[in-house]
């Protein structure tokens, strides 16, 4: 089992930045990628980022040139740094990560959700 806890969320002026910390808890997995989605009220579930053991970001084309991903594999935490924030950006923000799991001796890939932060962004 994994345990993801988000932080940093918060209220910031259209332009501002706000950086995102996700951090992960558990024994016994191996990282494969951590994405980050947000969501507003009515809406589906947005993809944001994602980060690969590599270090390489991929990014939705709303957020490409603003936003940087990142994890530290010895804190087992994920960054995102969101800059030049638009009121588009609202919303509540969540990390995704998944992760290689032995059970009984077979590798499983399994997911995991964190509780997600809140970004609101005044125009």
């Amino acid at each position: 089992q994994v345990q993801l806890v988000e932080s940093g969320g918060g209220l910031v002026q259209s332009g501002g930045s706000l950086r995102l910390s996700c951090g992960a808890s558990g024994s016994g997995f191996r990282f494969i990628f951590l994405s980050w989605f947000r969501q507003v009220s009515g809406k589906e579930r947005e993809f944001v980022a994602r980060v690969y053991n590599s270090g390489e970001g991929l990014y939705a084309d709303s957020v490409k040139g603003r936003f940087t991903i990142s994890w530290d594999s010895a804190k087992e935490t994920s960054s995102l740094q969101m800059n030049n924030l638009r009121p588009e950006d609202a919303g509540l923000y969540f990390c995704n990560i998944q992760v290689w799991e032995n059970t009984d001796g077979v590798d499983r890939s399994n997911d995991y959700w964190g509780q997600g932060t809140q970004v609101t962004v005044d125009s």
